[in-house]
């Protein structure tokens, strides 16, 4: 008997180890525009071992999904429909064996251009930003994955120095602090971070406690925390620039701040994406337009502060871009020139070469990586 239970306890821990275990791939979830070739939301199989991918499906259900989630079970996948006035929020149940997703239901955004969601890990509600009606909505999200009608809307107020693209509040990333206390939302119009306390079974999940403001005419975008979970690099459109603050409870302290563009540069630029390494080592933020590039940063282990690396060049208008899970690629989509490109992370370096693998996709606008297996 004791031979018995000792196989038996064996064979679970053995079990259980192989569940720890990294996926040998991986899904690549891509939203894109609708206006040109694309047909909605694209799903490939990546391969860490060698850089590739393989198409699997594609959802023709859905317009202009620019963003996109995968719920942390990896059973569901959520889209903002960037449709102007009409904006919507779309929810798909997702197979990742086999890369496949079916429409569950859509809602209303309450709001125009909604242009990011995210949702929190037990999935409870889910979070949009509408661009140009400058408004953060919460839409609960039901049992079986689908989305309920918004529960609240918090409409920011104000403008900006620029009179063409800060003429009123452009909400553009709604975030969560890692331990999904507060929710951070970024407001392009109004030069400023909001900062709310999250509840998730309350009848308004959030309330906003505090603002942060940066350099007036600078458009903060999208924001990332370091692996630490002590510092956070929020990355500025119009003003091309990376703030760095020391986070802690709810709070910001700003430690520095980077420029992005090159000396006596005169073309447009737009800073778009903005990602961290694995390992916590390096630092990526892309810049759109005539400077379309992306930029290579070390991070302090100590103080959080970025340093600046090297500078690539990319294809037209790099919108997004994302860190396969191993830390050993990194794949950008160029909105303009229909396609992704893989690159090859140096570990040492952080330094980028470009491996000459791509795929052909219209007007890719977010990429989101989630276990196959």
């Amino acid at each position: 008997m004791k031979r018995l239970l000792l196989i038996a306890a064996l064979f679970v821990t053995a079990q259980g180890f192989a569940q720890k275990k990294a996926p040998t791939s991986y899904d690549l979830v891509v939203g894109t525009y609708t206006k040109g070739t694309s047909k909605g939301i694209y799903v490939y199989r990546f391969y860490p071992e060698n850089g590739k991918m393989a198409y699997l499906s594609q959802s023709d259900n859905t317009s202009n999904p620019s963003y996109v989630c995968v719920s942390k079970d990896n059973r569901f996948v959520y889209a903002v429909n960037e449709d102007g006035k009409d904006g919507g929020v779309s929810a798909f149940s997702f197979e990742p064996h086999v890369g496949t997703m079916k429409l569950l239901n859509k809602q209303s955004s309450k709001g125009a251009d909604p242009c990011y969601i995210t949702i929190d890990e037990d999935r409870k509600n889910a979070f949009v930003a509408n661009y140009s009606s400058g408004s953060l909505a919460v839409l609960p999200i039901n049992k079986d994955g689908s989305l309920g009608a918004a529960s609240q809307v918090i409409q920011d107020a104000g403008k900006g120095p620029d009179k063409d693209r800060q003429e009123g509040p452009h909400a553009h990333m709604a975030y969560f602090t890692p331990d999904e206390k507060y929710l951070l939302f970024t407001d392009l119009g109004t030069d400023k971070i909001s900062i709310a306390r999250y509840h998730a079974s309350a009848a308004k999940p959030l309330t906003v406690e505090s603002t942060v403001s940066v350099k007036p005419g600078n458009g903060p975008r999208h924001m990332v925390f370091s692996n630490d979970h002590k510092y956070l690099y929020l990355l500025q459109e119009m003003g091309s620039a990376i703030n760095v603050y020391a986070y802690s409870g709810g709070k910001l302290k700003e430690l520095q701040s980077v420029e992005m563009k090159l000396p006596n540069f005169k073309g447009t630029n737009g800073a778009a994406a903005i990602k961290i390494t694995p390992d916590g080592h390096f630092l990526y933020a892309t810049d759109r337009l005539d400077a379309s590039s992306i930029l290579v940063y070390s991070v302090s282990p100590e103080t959080g502060k970025l340093t600046f690396m090297e500078r690539h060049n990319t294809a037209k208008n790099p919108r997004d871009f994302a860190i396969d899970p191993t830390g050993k690629w990194l794949l950008i989509a160029s909105q303009d020139d229909d396609n992704i490109q893989v690159f090859k992370i140096n570990p040492g370096t952080g330094s980028l070469s470009s491996t000459g693998i791509s795929v052909k996709i219209g007007n890719p606008v977010c990429l989101k990586f989630t276990a196959a297996e």
